[in-house]
């Protein structure tokens, strides 16, 4: 059974005004069904190996060779992505007493953790994603990947991820990054954000 896109799970244009309909429509529609495509093709190529993207990209060195780069681009693009459309939402939504403790007690702070956060995806050269994530020790952590590379490939827990490749933000906010990384903080679904955390510590 093929790899296959999730719809989104809200309205197109939901989210606006701070992510616009155009965007998502090319973001969804077309960049990840693209990873949908090349992922299914590489998986073809060994079917011994199965679909479940986590467990491959979770020890990438069991991937076979010639997919293995493939797999860490396109396997990674469709889980990163898949996830970033459930960690939005039109709704107002807060984090849990328990969340908003434990990122009290990381970062000293909601707003600094809010600014770890923005640093991380604005300091990202290049393409990639930002991340809050629970490591390896149980902890949260703020980090950031390349292109796209997943957290899972680190022994990490993605529980928050922001894409700040251009095709994300460029036909809204142009080339000003850091107003789209402050407009997603109004469209963060962090009912989804607890849930990813308490099945992640």
């Amino acid at each position: 059974m093929a790899i296959i896109l999730p719809e989104l799970p809200y309205a197109y244009d939901a989210l606006e005004p701070y992510i616009d309909a155009e965007t998502m429509h090319l973001h969804h529609d077309k960049h990840h069904q693209t990873y949908v495509n090349n992922a299914n093709a590489a998986l073809e190529k060994h079917p011994e190996i199965g679909e479940d993207l986590e467990d491959l990209l979770a020890d990438v060195e069991s991937i076979p060779a010639d997919i293995r780069q493939a797999l860490i681009n396109n396997g990674g693009g469709h889980l990163n992505h898949a996830l970033f459309w459930e960690l939005m939402t039109p709704e107002k939504t807060a984090p849990s007493a328990e969340l908003a403790a434990a990122i009290d007690a990381t970062f000293g702070s909601f707003e600094e953790f809010q600014a770890a956060f923005t640093a991380a995806a604005t300091t990202r050269f290049g393409s990639g994603w930002a991340w809050l994530v629970v490591n390896k020790e149980g902890k949260l952590e703020v980090t950031s990947t390349a292109n796209q590379d997943t957290p899972i490939s680190e022994g990490k827990k993605p529980i928050l991820g922001l894409d700040v490749w251009e095709h994300a933000y460029y036909v809204k906010y142009r080339n000003v990054r850091p107003d789209y990384i402050k407009a997603f903080f109004s469209v963060i679904n962090w009912n989804k954000v607890d849930e990813l955390y308490a099945a992640g510590k």
